[in-house]
């Protein structure tokens, strides 16, 4: 297996557990949440994958979207926030996320405990 194509899956996976956390505390824009994930080692994904990604989310109730005149910008933009069942969803991710890296890191570690 190609390393490369393995970090590929491996970001597109958790793409959707960044996005809803950056959601969490204030809304946003694609080409903003593009940017944050991009500046963050690691997570960065590309406007093919993170378009359809926040319209899947919103799609399934788990974010919304406004259309907002920026002052700076030439035309609208599309603001996304967490709904009620995003920020349900989130909280859950963030439990099986926290559950999943520390037996992984821990199995990582050679912290493997036979039964």
């Amino acid at each position: 297996m190609n390393l490369d194509v393995w970090k590929a899956q491996l970001r597109k996976g958790a793409a959707e557990l960044a996005v809803l956390a950056l959601l969490e505390s204030r809304e946003s824009y694609g080409l903003a949440i593009l940017r944050v994930l991009i500046d963050q080692r690691g997570l960065a994904i590309s406007e093919g994958t993170i378009y359809p990604l926040l319209n899947r989310l919103r799609r399934e109730g788990k974010i919304d979207s406004r259309w907002v005149e920026d002052e700076g910008a030439s035309h609208p933009r599309k603001y996304y926030f967490l709904t009620d069942e995003g920020r349900w969803l989130l909280a859950a991710m963030k439990t099986v996320w926290g559950d999943l890296s520390s037996n992984l890191n821990a199995l990582i570690a050679g912290e493997n405990h036979e039964r």
